[in-house]
């Protein structure tokens, strides 16, 4: 019997195709999130992206959002103003209590960057990432001093 001789490209083209798999999605790597529920690599769902713009006209855009249960939803928020603004995901008690603790700064409390809520410098970008685990209602907001009284939140609906 005659040994069989591949071309060096055949072999470098096989091992290739035998280390990859292109069905495999990455996972995201959140820059602050909720605790997610780990899944294998193979059943890692790509994370839905929302767009959302603050501006110093004291709003949210879109002032409505709809978004899975389950599921990681990136917002990715984008301060148009010229002044500071956040972003804090919660229900009307959650926002409350988060305007309270601003205000208990006299007004001059800078927003950090928690799990549900980030602080947005003018001009600036950045990525706030959670799980919704139950359908319902919940809001957005900006509480820097006087905004969300303003009417800077928007409405999430989790379905």
């Amino acid at each position: 019997m005659r040994p069989i001789r591949l071309a060096p490209l055949a072999v470098v083209a096989v091992l290739a195709a035998a280390c990859s798999s292109p069905g495999t999605p990455v996972p995201a790597q959140p820059s602050a999130s909720v605790p997610i529920t780990p899944a294998s690599p193979a059943s890692v769902a790509p994370v839905t992206r929302i767009e959302v713009t603050l501006s110093d006209s004291l709003r949210i855009e879109p002032a409505g959002m709809t978004v899975p249960v389950g599921k990681p939803i990136t917002f990715v928020v984008t301060n148009k103003g010229t002044i500071l603004h956040e972003f804090v995901v919660g229900d009307q008690a959650f926002q409350d209590a988060h305007d309270q603790e601003m205000m208990a700064g006299g007004g001059m409390s800078m927003p950090k960057d928690e799990p549900t809520a980030i602080g947005v410098q003018p001009g600036a970008t950045k990525e706030l990432t959670m799980t919704f685990d139950k359908a319902g209602l919940t809001l957005a907001g900006c509480h820097v001093t006087g905004h969300f009284a303003a009417g800077m939140r928007a409405q999430i609906t989790v379905q």
